[in-house]
């Protein structure tokens, strides 16, 4: 798609002996892989941190920034933190649900 377009509009703008295409090709299949990993998180984390941002009135930004400030100060041990919340909050949604009549039982 629109990736091997601009792959192709790159290869055209640099000369065949200035560069070779393996380092470029592997560059490429790195940064899928990273956008690929980091949609995933996005999209099936646990949303701990924006819900205490939430909670706090807080932006989400700031507190995840503050979060990874905190993980690499204290080595890791926020980030052990932030599962056992994240946990907790998904049990709390497992148990705690929102019924809208007395049917949905």
């Amino acid at each position: 798609g629109r990736c091997e377009e601009s792959l192709s509009a790159l290869w055209q703008a640099i000369p065949a002996k200035t560069v070779s295409c393996k380092p470029i090709t592997n560059a490429i299949i790195k940064m899928k892989f990273i956008y690929k990993l980091r949609y995933f998180f996005e999209k099936h984390g646990f949303g701990a941190l924006s819900r205490l941002a939430e909670r706090l009135g807080m932006r989400a930004k700031n507190v995840r920034l503050f979060f990874i400030y905190v993980t690499f100060a204290t080595l890791g041990f926020s980030f052990a933190l932030y599962l056992t919340l994240a946990f907790i909050l998904r049990l709390k949604d497992l148990i705690y649900t929102k019924r809208t009549s007395v049917f949905d039982l």
